[in-house]
């Protein structure tokens, strides 16, 4: 009875600060003078000038922070993230179902990935702006998380700054193996094996799209147009490049590394074999692509 009774407190709760949203005119948080429209995906938008309780149920978490935002709830996934877990430390842990443990957060702004359930009744707790994943490519989306917070111009100074350094890292890459060396990007989850295209994180905009590694034509037939491609033991050694980037799950399966298939590529002889860990590698906002940039200097570059 008490559950039910709060659920119903929580629906009033929610009903009544969006009739309050409509009522303020000349003062409080809602004042035109606080707030602005952002052109977003799901419509225009009135988000606050300079959010300081942001949800963000989607793997922008990074983007938000790296621009010095408050996120006040995150995602299990942002949670976990190695590279984000110290600076989501008293975020809570919230999802799209959690409608009453972001309502509690009395959160300013919530960004979410344009798949979200309870959109509609997520919009009557906060201003709600949802991105399509991949409809932007990796750095021109943080530039645009940084116009929805106002920070548009130190968005753009990180991405000029960071794409910068990454061409010049892969020019060296280049320089060093080779214009025609391939290399791959696989991943072990579970029992499963994936490789991935160009824009599927684990690193794979920046070695491709920026970095102009080249990818083997077996990956590109197969991984390039989705994003990704489920693989087996038997075929893996069809999709590994001259030189591998492995990410690895703590609780990954990896039985295929002493299999003789596997252990004859040449990425293997060759000691070719770059391991990433798994956790946190499918994220690919600034705070996570400097540290992958740095594993890929050292990596490649020693």
């Amino acid at each position: 009875m008490k559950k039910v009774f709060f659920l119903l407190f929580s629906l009033v709760a929610i009903f009544t600060a969006g009739c309050q949203s409509n009522t303020k005119s000349t003062t409080g948080a809602n004042d035109s003078s606080q707030t602005r429209i952002y052109h977003a995906e799901n419509g225009e938008i009135k988000v606050p000038k300079n959010p300081k309780r942001v949800v963000v149920l989607s793997g922008y978490a990074g983007n938000v922070l790296q621009l010095d935002v408050p996120v006040v709830g995150a995602e299990t996934w942002s949670k976990n993230a190695p590279y984000l877990s110290k600076q989501l430390k008293n975020a809570k842990e919230v999802s799209e179902d959690d409608l009453e443990g972001i309502l509690a957060l009395n959160p300013d702004l919530i960004i979410a990935l344009s798949t979200v359930k309870n959109l509609n009744k997520l919009q009557k707790i906060a201003p709600t702006v949802v991105y399509t994943w991949g409809k932007l490519d990796y750095l021109q989306q943080h530039i645009e998380i940084g116009k929805l917070l106002n920070k548009e111009k130190e968005a753009t100074k990180w991405v000029n700054t960071f794409k910068k350094e990454a061409e010049a890292t892969g020019q060296a890459i280049r320089q060093k193996i080779g214009e025609n060396t391939t290399v791959s990007v696989i991943e072990a989850y579970g029992k499963d094996l994936y490789v991935y295209g160009d824009n599927w994180a684990r690193g794979t905009e920046l070695l491709y799209q920026t970095m102009q590694l080249k990818m083997p034509e077996k990956v590109k037939a197969d991984a390039l147009k989705n994003g990704y491609f489920a693989l087996s033991t038997e075929v893996l050694p069809e999709y590994m490049g001259d030189y591998v980037i492995l990410s690895k799950y703590s609780e990954a399966d990896l039985s295929f590394e002493q299999t003789s298939a596997y252990q004859n590529t040449p990425a293997v002889v060759n000691h070719h074999v770059y391991t990433m860990q798994g956790e946190g590698a499918s994220f690919n906002d600034p705070i996570t692509l400097e540290k992958q940039l740095a594993f890929f200097k050292k990596a490649f570059l020693g």
